[in-house]
């Protein structure tokens, strides 16, 4: 720590981890490669963040006496997604610096302050209303039209608390399968593609972004991203200064992605916020071997108090989930010219969950 109390980190610091799974086990190599130590906190005695770390916590996120000597054995803390409770980030806040702040995810933890945020600063998005009631909902149909998207404000993620509402749609079975009494219905958007940009901020200011991804959905479950995306540069160049904008007025520090959507125009493409993940992301993992730096190590960067990198993107790259059995396919990819195959070390292949994936690299003619 500096004097002024930014964090400023030297190798053979501890960094601590909330969090166990594949985002907190690549988080832990990249810190490993420039010569800081990492701690895993989780829950999960399965957690795969835990075979890459010679320290590992494994407690609830509630034992406020497991995160007491946890925070007393690291240096400065960060988490690997974002819904760790806002109430451990302020535990262990008092105790050691949490970046980023708790604050950030007292925001992105509710998708309907999440919201009202992005729209404070000028930013579209889709029409959204909250909901607290099957009254409510039918409500917010009449004020925002069908079809439409009912989402649980809190703890959704890979399609998961979510509904995709239609003309027709029985109202009451839908607000009760949701089982939820906090809710958000946003206008169902038309978009041509889906896109995301991966920033990165510094202490001191500094923001950095890759190049803007585009994003392929399978089952709501992101399966391929492509960088660049293909979009016009002015259009890509507005998408990076949206990212920016937010990082800024978050205070942010560390990486995060903010999810858009593109939709079509008579007056050409617009962009529409989705979400932002106060976290590293699963479309920057292609950052991994198709840029100068991966979104990983510009995390460690950040929140260590080091200088950003500017990242140079090493040609046309392709990440391709392996969601499921797809990952009893990886000797396939392994004889794939240009193709880097990432496992998480995880057991059981389950239906929908992410169990690694191949990064390809198409460098530029010469």
């Amino acid at each position: 720590m500096t004097t002024s109390g930014q964090v400023k980190l030297k190798p053979g610091d501890t960094i601590g981890i909330l969090g166990g799974g594949q985002l907190g086990r690549m988080l832990a190599l990249a810190a490993a490669r420039l010569g800081l130590r990492c701690q895993v906190f989780s829950p999960d005695p399965d957690s795969p963040a835990f075979d890459v770390v010679q320290y590992a916590t494994c407690a609830e996120y509630a034992d406020v006496e497991a995160l007491e000597l946890f925070a007393a054995d690291v240096d400065v803390i960060t988490y690997e997604f974002e819904n760790v409770p806002a109430a451990t980030a302020m535990v262990l806040s008092a105790r050691r610096p949490v970046l980023p702040n708790h604050k950030v995810l007292e925001i992105t933890q509710d998708r309907l302050a999440e919201k009202d945020f992005v729209n404070s600063l000028g930013i579209a998005t889709a029409p959204y209303a909250d909901v607290a009631s099957a009254a409510g909902l039918r409500a917010a149909i009449g004020s925002i039209g069908l079809p439409a998207v009912v989402k649980t404000r809190r703890f959704g993620y890979d399609g998961k608390g979510q509904a995709m509402l239609r003309e027709g749609v029985d109202v009451d079975a839908a607000w009760t399968d949701l089982e939820t009494k906090s809710a958000i219905l946003e206008g169902f958007v038309p978009f041509e593609r889906e896109i995301s940009v991966i920033a990165a901020r510094g202490a001191d200011g500094q923001v950095e972004c890759f190049d803007v991804t585009e994003n392929e959905h399978r089952d709501h479950i992101l399966k391929h991203s492509y960088a660049p995306a293909r979009i016009p540069e002015t259009l890509a160049e507005e998408a990076r200064s949206i990212a920016t904008r937010i990082a800024t007025a978050l205070d942010y520090v560390g990486v995060l992605a903010v999810e858009m959507f593109v939709v079509p125009g008579k007056r050409g493409a617009t962009l529409l916020v989705n979400e932002i993940a106060p976290r590293v992301h699963n479309s920057g993992h292609w950052t991994l071997d198709g840029a100068s730096v991966s979104q990983f190590e510009q995390h460690i960067r950040a929140i260590a108090g080091w200088p950003l990198a500017k990242p140079v993107r090493h040609g046309a790259v392709t990440m391709t989930n392996l969601i499921g059995d797809e990952v009893n396919d990886y000797t396939c990819w392994l004889t794939v010219p240009g193709a880097t195959v990432h496992l998480y070390g995880k057991g059981t292949a389950r239906p929908g969950r992410k169990m690694g994936h191949v990064t390809q690299v198409t460098p530029p003619k010469p």
